[in-house]
């Protein structure tokens, strides 16, 4: 015997129609060229196997003709007795019809088995008329996001994240399964909150649709020093009455690290900002462009002055 069509369906030889139609739409998903177009031509080929297969076993006469002569019986060659009890097979016109299979397209297939041509393919054609009752398309889960914290400090020197998921995958026997992978985010310099990195189909896995996307969306954790504004870090600073006037200098540990000495030497009002060109967040489109630190300041007014003082103040200023 060639092709066993139990094995090729992989169920007993005592399986119901019920049975048959179950493997057979769940090889047929599995098998079908368009998912995985770089073994197109193996999977046609199995695809084929398992409609040769089930076109067999669901057909009462065709499935008796197998299990009592195998292949050679679907082709016509019934054994008959010998003079010597023994069989011999003999081909006959007038015996039964031999079994032909067409091989079609598997898009055609898939239609025939589940009214639509390819699921994999995002659209898909109803096939009309006849008793044809199923007009499913496979249709793709709605993608899972998950928000991935980076720090200040991530976003401005980029890095790499590692993160474990734990999906449903079905194995071949149809036999859903926790599995646990660990994915690896890049994070590149200049990301900005929002940023979406996209994991294509690693969602649960079940029978006739197709899995989610996984997707990780960018969250900025707030910084003890800076404030994030688009591509520019914002630093508030707060000052002395006099230190406002006279003079200030402020010293700053950047986000690579480094230590920046700033003099100011303007006099510091309330609404004073000093710009630093170059020393905010890398430009996400461009990395080796950066943005602007813009300096703030909270001048710390006294909340009284005495007689003497004011009289100084009177005099140096009036």
């Amino acid at each position: 015997m060639g092709v066993d069509y139990y094995k090729a369906l992989q169920v007993d030889r005592s399986a119901n129609d019920d049975d048959l139609k179950k493997a057979h739409r769940k090889l047929a998903m599995k098998w079908h060229p368009d998912k995985n177009p770089t073994n197109k031509k193996d999977d046609e080929s199995k695809f084929k196997q398992v409609s040769e297969a089930y076109d067999v076993l669901s057909d009462p006469q065709k499935r008796a003709l197998y299990d009592q002569y195998g292949e050679e019986g679907l082709k016509g060659n019934v054994p008959l007795p010998t003079a010597a009890g023994g069989a011999s097979f003999f081909s006959s016109g007038d015996g039964p019809s031999p079994f032909r299979f067409n091989p079609t397209s598997a898009d055609d297939l898939f239609a025939e088995i589940f009214g639509f041509s390819n699921p994999f393919g995002g659209g898909g054609r109803s096939v009309g008329g006849g008793s044809m009752h199923h007009h499913t398309v496979a249709r793709k889960v709605d993608p899972i996001e998950n928000k991935l914290p980076c720090s200040l400090e991530d976003l401005y020197k980029g890095t790499t994240k590692k993160m474990k998921i734990s999906r449903e995958t079905v194995d071949v026997s149809g036999k859903v399964m926790q599995t646990e992978e660990i994915l690896t985010i890049g994070v590149k310099p200049g990301w900005k909150k929002g940023t979406k990195i996209t994991f294509p189909e690693k969602g649960n896995e079940h029978p006739g649709v197709i899995p989610a996307d996984l997707v990780f969306i960018i969250n900025e954790k707030p910084h003890l020093v800076f404030t994030r504004e688009g591509n520019d870090l914002i630093v508030t600073q707060k000052v002395s009455l006099a230190d406002a006037l006279i003079g200030y200098t402020v010293n700053l540990t950047t986000l690579d690290g480094r230590t920046l000495t700033i003099p100011v030497t303007n006099v510091i009002h309330p609404e004073y900002g000093e710009v630093v060109p170059k020393e905010g967040m890398p430009l996400q489109k461009d990395q080796t462009k950066k943005g602007n630190l813009i300096l703030k300041f909270n001048v710390k007014f006294p909340a009284r002055l005495s007689a003497e003082q004011k009289a100084g103040f009177k005099k140096l200023l009036g």
